[in-house]
């Protein structure tokens, strides 16, 4: 049976904090659970649940910051940004439905702990670089803050940059600060139907390359693009290549027009407007395409020229189903529940182009065995064990979520 600990503000959480280093009791920390199935299994029965850590309290539109509880769903962050035209430019996926949990339910701190960015991360940077500053309980019982409202130039260490991507092992979130920008007036996508998985990607470098200000670039396969909620997109009834233009309305009517004559030399091109464009994306962004089918899941970066390779030899060696974001670099992959999830297949395609791959979805067995995340070089691995112990000495903190204790 799991004990469930229920702080009701940040002073709380220090207290619990201090509790389970007294007791020696591990706990689990989450807010509305939605990413509890991403990473290796926590090895604890006890939960810190920090749900009651949650709305804005700061949000000056003219100065482009907003602040709130960690806990803070991030709907609710997207409609108050909404209202002033607003955006979080590394569009933060919600992978809910991927990993089992309801869409909806990812709260900011979970969105940051776990670095996710969405298409646009090609232009606007990832999670954690939108991560101005932040208030925090540490795996050693001591309350502590980084960073501000404003982004300058400082003296020590950007704490904001380490905290991201954590999985929580380091430090629980309690108040994040971060930036945000206007939303684009407009958007339109260029479709090209019928390449091939390298063609695609070479449309796309195209489109990247040049002084466009491509905002987003994926690739669809076949059985993908068939499976989209977007007739214009499934009506194809081929693979689907998407480049996303975006930003004030002449402009963006002046770049889709460019593109498409620059990418027409692999195929006719189709024109998305804003309400199908933004359709696209959203499946692109939350993975939706794989959320449904119960098989495993893995996320593969790669130099994006590398995408189309890696991603064809592993899908050919695991009976998998890809699809390509980030123009290429990132390779989404499906594959069916092999019992170490194609974990040697997959190392072993990146082992000599470099990059990361990480298991995102597979039942709990499967990731307690096998690495979910890229194995470190031994002098990183030393260094990020070191920074563990720094923060957290006795791994109170998620234990086992990034690395078997």
């Amino acid at each position: 049976m799991t004990d469930v600990l229920a702080p009701r503000d940040a002073d709380d959480v220090l207290d619990a904090v201090a509790e389970s280093l007294a007791t020696g009791r591990p706990v689990d920390v989450v807010a509305a659970g939605s990413k509890r199935n991403f990473g290796r299994p926590c090895e604890t029965a006890c939960e810190l649940d920090v749900s009651a850590l949650s709305g804005i309290d700061l949000y000056e539109p003219d100065e482009l910051v907003v602040g709130m509880g960690a806990a803070t769903p991030l709907v609710a962050l997207e409609a108050a940004l909404e209202a002033e035209r607003q955006m979080l430019s590394f569009e933060p996926p919600d992978l809910g439905p991927v990993l089992g949990a309801p869409a909806g339910q990812s709260t900011v701190g979970g969105v940051l702990a776990c670095n996710l960015s969405g298409p646009r991360r090609i232009m606007a940077g990832a999670a954690r670089d939108h991560f101005l500053g932040f208030n925090a309980v540490s795996g050693r019982g001591e309350a502590f803050k980084s960073g501000g409202r404003v982004v300058k130039n400082v003296t020590g260490f950007d704490l904001s940059k380490l905290i991201a991507g954590s999985f929580g092992t380091l430090a629980v979130l309690t108040h994040v600060v971060l930036r945000v920008l206007p939303s684009p007036e407009d958007e339109r996508t260029v479709l090209i139907a019928g390449l091939a998985d390298a063609q695609a990607v070479s449309a796309m470098s195209a489109a990247m390359n040049g002084p466009y200000d491509v905002s987003g670039a994926a690739h669809l396969p076949a059985p993908v693009a068939s499976a989209s909620a977007n007739e214009a997109v499934s009506g194809l009834g081929a693979s689907t290549t998407a480049i996303r233009i975006e930003g004030p309305a002449p402009s963006v009517e002046a770049r889709t027009r460019a593109v498409s004559a620059l990418v027409s030399e692999f195929g006719p091109t189709h024109v998305l407007d804003r309400a199908q464009s933004g359709s696209l994306w959203r499946e692109v962004r939350d993975v939706s395409y794989f959320a449904a089918d119960g098989r495993q899941v893995w996320r593969i970066s790669v130099a994006p020229a590398a995408g189309a390779g890696v991603g064809g030899q592993i899908a050919a060696a695991t009976n998998g189903t890809v699809f390509y974001d980030w123009a290429g670099g990132l390779v989404w992959l499906a594959i069916p529940a092999l019992d170490d999830a194609g974990h040697e297949t997959i190392r072993g395609a990146i082992r000599d182009i470099g990059g990361h791959a990480t298991l995102v979805r597979a039942d709990p067995e499967v990731r307690a065995a096998v690495s979910v995340f890229q194995p470190q070089p031994a002098p990183l691995a030393a260094l990020a064990a070191r920074i563990k112990d720094s923060f957290d000495p006795r791994h109170v903190l998620n234990p086992g979520r990034m690395a078997q204790v």
